[in-house]
């Protein structure tokens, strides 16, 4: 495991392959997850890329840090560990929140950003209401009193069928996130409005959904698409909003010709 001590916390990270040798991807993970939801992404594209993949503040084995805290923290995390790193003109592929941080990465530090995949995510998420009952009902009672009506929108009823052990699996990690990181995050991601950073964005991005989103549905990130200059738009079927588990083959296979896209396109610059 590898860690490094940035902006006074801890943070946990992966790094797969040489980052001085290959295009970098760097994964961005969902709220309530920790980066092994990229496994089986991931083990489609190691060996052609270098991959960094880490745990946000207050997730997995990170440390929590203060809270609240904001999309911005994150941003600052993530430039720190890519600066640790000596990483440059990464591609960052973010999901949900992690969407948002590479939003504001890119907009603190395009020098870090060569293109962006946008999962699941948006350049607003939810409203201040809906994010303050969350907190107040996990203050309340816990993640694992909500967990369940969060489970629905992260996957399809195919998914979440009882004889599912991977379906187990993820709402143990969902439940074993800390809960000061959690509701700290959702503060971040409730005070987030990238709608006017959107249209500015001038690098390569894909908007990519899963058809059964219950939490970023199509249509939301459609319009995030259409804010962004030039941003392509898929939809994966019988997915709901973490389609790097449910149907990785399928969203590696939109990934590719994107990332050759964007590589490609380098070279005739």
């Amino acid at each position: 495991m590898q860690f490094a001590r940035i902006n006074d916390i801890t943070i946990h990270y992966q790094v797969i392959g040489a980052t001085g040798e290959k295009p970098v991807l760097v994964f961005a993970n969902s709220l309530g997850t920790d980066f092994r939801i990229w496994r089986d992404v991931v083990v489609r594209l190691a060996g052609e890329f270098a991959i960094v993949l880490y745990d946000k503040r207050g997730h997995g084995l990170s440390d929590v840090g203060p809270v609240p805290c904001s999309i911005e923290d994150h941003a600052t995390d993530l430039a720190a560990l890519l600066d640790l790193l000596s990483v440059r003109g990464a591609i960052i592929c973010g999901l949900s929140v992690g969407g948002l941080i590479a939003q504001s990465l890119y907009q603190r530090r395009p020098d870090l950003v060569r293109a962006l995949v946008l999962s699941d995510t948006a350049h607003k998420i939810g409203t201040a209401e809906m994010w303050n009952a969350r907190i107040a009902a996990i203050e309340a009672d816990g993640i694992e009193a909500v967990a369940d009506a969060i489970l629905e929108r992260w996957f399809t009823p195919a998914f979440r069928r009882p004889e599912n052990v991977a379906f187990t699996g993820y709402r143990n990690m969902l439940i074993r996130q800390p809960v000061a990181g959690y509701i700290g995050t959702c503060a971040a991601v409730r005070d987030a409005d990238f709608t006017e950073a959107a249209k500015k964005i001038a690098v390569p991005v894909l908007c990519v959904v899963g058809e059964d989103d219950g939490s970023t549905p199509p249509d939301l990130v459609r319009s995030t698409a259409r804010l962004i200059p030039g941003a392509r738009y898929e939809v994966i079927r019988e997915a709901g909003h973490i389609p790097c588990v449910e149907q990785p083959e399928i969203l590696t296979a939109i990934l590719r010709p994107f990332f050759e896209l964007v590589m490609h396109g380098d070279k005739d610059e």
